[in-house]
């Protein structure tokens, strides 16, 4: 199994703005998506407009390398994903070399001839119910009900998503209900719209503090959508050990710590708690990937969010076509 004290720092960072060097933190979680390639075209599919075509995905041995080099720099768990890993031939030969590495290993799929799945969106959010009973009757330990996150395809079909106020607050009832009726049987995880937040998340627990992400070309990232941020440099486990990736990246940089904020975050009481929120968020909504994330009732942007979740439209979703069939991801009806 592997091993690793996550609080404490390594060597390698760098000045922000001047301002004091921010302590560099061990990862402990690594998003291994391994193909942008789907049998589904879901509306809201959270990946690039832009996906990775199957040519330039890294090979085994490349995968290999990477979960060992993960390991030496004190990662524990590893997410298999994608697009669909079962695209991959070669993905039992990967997961393999994931458990043998010693890293806690978690394959994320379609479910597409493996097993059931959902993302709950305005269209399904009051069948909350169906989806736990479904959860114990196929004997699962945990289930999760996540709401869409608003990136990349999904950003696209956001009016059509949203659920209103009022199914939001029946949710959150019937989420609790569902706790206490199957406490001891099934952990219920929830995850609720952003929009509705009074905070924002810790997104992906700090900007460089907690995780990282490796694209099926190789691209390593800070979290899943950060390459919609422009003027970003994004290095390459082709050119780069993730250990000089994860200290020296300028995209690891950039928002680290908490020298880049602005107010109301730079003073804020919760800028070591929830870090500004998502940056991701905040570059999408404002078109300043510093500002406060728009989704903390603090930010002077905050009405915005208010306006867009209230904003449901019943129109049809644009939905991806097959990457199977083409890499450009175009949108259909």
């Amino acid at each position: 199994m592997a091993t690793g004290e996550p609080d404490q720092p390594v060597a390698g960072s760098h000045p922000t703005n001047g301002a004091a060097e921010p302590v560099l933190t061990r990862p402990i979680g690594l998003l291994a998506e391994l193909t942008h390639r789907c049998p589904l075209g879901c509306p809201y599919c959270s990946n690039p407009l832009a996906l990775d075509p199957r040519d330039r995905e890294l090979d085994s041995q490349t995968w290999a390398r990477v979960f060992g080099e993960a390991v030496a720099l004190g990662v524990l768990q590893v997410h298999l994903s994608g697009g669909e890993p079962g695209a991959r031939r070669d993905l039992v030969e990967i997961t393999a070399a994931a458990h043998s590495s010693g890293l806690y290993t978690n394959l994320i799929t379609s479910a597409v001839g493996i097993t059931a799945s959902t993302l709950v969106h305005r269209a399904n959010i009051d069948r909350v119910a169906a989806m736990v009973e479904l959860a114990i009757g196929l004997d699962a330990s945990r289930v999760e009900i996540a709401h869409v996150q608003y990136y990349g395809w999904a950003l696209l079909n956001r009016d059509a998503l949203m659920p209103n106020a009022e199914q939001v607050a029946r949710a959150v009832r019937a989420v609790e209900e569902l706790r206490r009726l199957h406490h001891g049987k099934i952990v219920i995880d929830a995850v609720l719209p952003d929009y509705y937040a009074r905070f924002p998340k810790p997104c992906v627990g700090g900007w460089g503090r907690r995780s990282l992400n490796v694209t099926p070309s190789g691209k390593v990232l800070p979290c899943h959508a950060a390459e919609i941020i422009p003027d970003l440099e994004f290095w390459r486990v082709q050119d780069h050990s993730l250990a000089e990736i994860w200290a020296n990246s300028p995209a690891f940089q950039a928002f680290r710590g908490t020298a880049w904020m602005q107010e109301p975050c730079r003073s804020c009481a919760r800028r070591e708690i929830d870090h500004g929120g998502c940056r991701c968020q905040a570059f999408m909504l404002t078109g300043n990937a510093a500002a406060a994330d728009p989704v903390c009732h603090l930010s002077p942007r905050h009405a915005d969010v208010v306006a867009l979740a209230a904003r449901q439209h019943d129109v049809p979703y644009s939905f991806r076509t097959n990457p199977r069939k083409s890499d450009s991801g175009a949108a259909v009806r």
